[in-house]
């Protein structure tokens, strides 16, 4: 969720719940961090953001995410029993404030988890829907995180899941849950859109945390058997992460660093002029050492938007988005080679490639517009409050 306007952070709970509230009164609870203010109203969300330590030690959430946070910073887990009580207090003050008909919590943990809490507590009397994103399912975090997702899981009148192969997932433990497959959305009338001027076609583009499961140091590995075929190759690197700092170190160790543009983190009204630089864009997913993977990859569906072919790392989620040949192109998983010879050949066959750019435009259009999305949840949270 955005700390301030204009934030890079992934803004895709913001911009749901903006595009609800044609329909419903809609107030957000969001970790604090430095620089953020506690309450402000966000085009018609009321937003109330929570403390669980001191200002300067505010530095569990954002940046990366909490599960990569505290597997580069283990001590940053000191935090976690602080911010499970700011968030389950303020919560708790804010139900009896507002008295919601719903409360619609985002991860199984931690929000699912302070969802099904505050379902027990007096004065409660709301519908609780829970939608898991993709971390919150794969990374199994011990039998004690095993147990309280299921106990989430239990206590939701609605589960919503982003993909697909979310749901298979879940619905190997409880075999007879009710979930529903409701993707979050991507601005594919206004924001990614194709570009005015032709693209630079040797030019790559990856965007997204530098975090193990987006699989930056294959693409980074693969680059120089691309160069060898087409010395004028160049990747532009949009985001930041724990793993930046090794990925510069991987391009010097690979001679790669004059081909290499690291940007840093690029706020989302930005990233259609980076998208529209490059001839493909490149998000090699593969699935962590700790069991992590991609939830849906949204980043693909706003490259796909912008009217770019796209390259992907066989992941489950990214069928959802992906059918191979047609909106874009599957690779094998954490296989740089076979990601090389992916990007050359693409490279070389420009029209492979437009073919690949208009029909996963016109598809992502059709299936992960935000009006399609708000309207498909709206749907869902109007019949939980019947």
């Amino acid at each position: 969720f955005p700390r301030w306007r204009d934030d890079h952070e992934p803004a895709f709970v913001f911009d749901l719940a903006r595009r609800l509230t044609d329909t419903f009164e809609v107030s957000v609870l969001a970790p604090h961090a430095p620089g953020a203010r506690m309450e402000e109203r966000m085009d018609g969300v009321q937003v109330h953001r929570f403390r669980y330590a001191p200002q300067r030690l505010e530095r569990l959430a954002y940046e990366g995410g909490i599960p990569s946070k505290l597997k580069q910073r283990p001590w940053l887990g000191f935090l976690v029993p602080w911010f499970l009580t700011g968030q389950l207090i303020s919560a708790y003050r804010l139900m009896r404030r507002v008295r919601p008909d719903i409360v619609h919590a985002h991860w199984l943990l931690p929000g699912g988890l302070i969802g099904a809490l505050l379902q027990e507590l007096p004065g409660a009397d709301f519908r609780l829907v829970v939608t898991a994103h993709g971390a919150d399912v794969h990374l199994t975090g011990g039998w004690l995180s095993g147990l309280l997702k299921r106990e989430v899981l239990r206590s939701a009148d609605l589960l919503t899941v982003v993909s697909r192969a979310l749901r298979d997932k879940l619905l190997q433990g409880l075999p007879d849950a009710a979930i529903e497959v409701a993707p979050m959305g991507v601005d594919l009338h206004t924001r990614f859109v194709p570009g005015n001027v032709p693209p630079s076609a040797a030019t790559l583009v990856f965007a997204g945390r530098l975090v193990e499961k987006k699989g930056v140091a294959d693409l980074l590995k693969a680059l120089p058997r691309v160069r060898a075929h087409r010395p004028e190759a160049h990747l532009l690197i949009a985001g930041q992460g724990t793993l930046e700092a090794d990925l510069r170190t991987l391009a010097e160790r690979l001679r790669i660093s004059d081909a290499v543009e690291f940007l840093g983190s690029v706020p989302n009204e930005r990233l259609p002029a980076v998208l529209h630089r490059a001839g493909l864009a490149v998000l090699p997913f593969r699935t962590a050492d700790d069991g992590d993977a991609e939830g849906l990859g949204l980043v693909t569906v706003e490259a796909m938007g912008a009217g770019i072919p796209v390259i992907v790392g066989d992941v489950a989620a990214v069928h959802d988005v992906v059918t191979h040949g047609d909106t874009g192109w599957i690779v094998p998983a954490a296989n740089p080679a076979a990601l090389a010879d992916a990007i050359i050949r693409l490279l070389d066959d420009p029209a492979l490639a437009a073919h690949l750019a208009q029909s996963g435009r016109r598809y992502a259009r059709q299936t992960f517009d935000w009006s399609v999305v708000a309207a498909r949840y709206r749907t869902l949270l109007l019949a939980l409050s019947d």
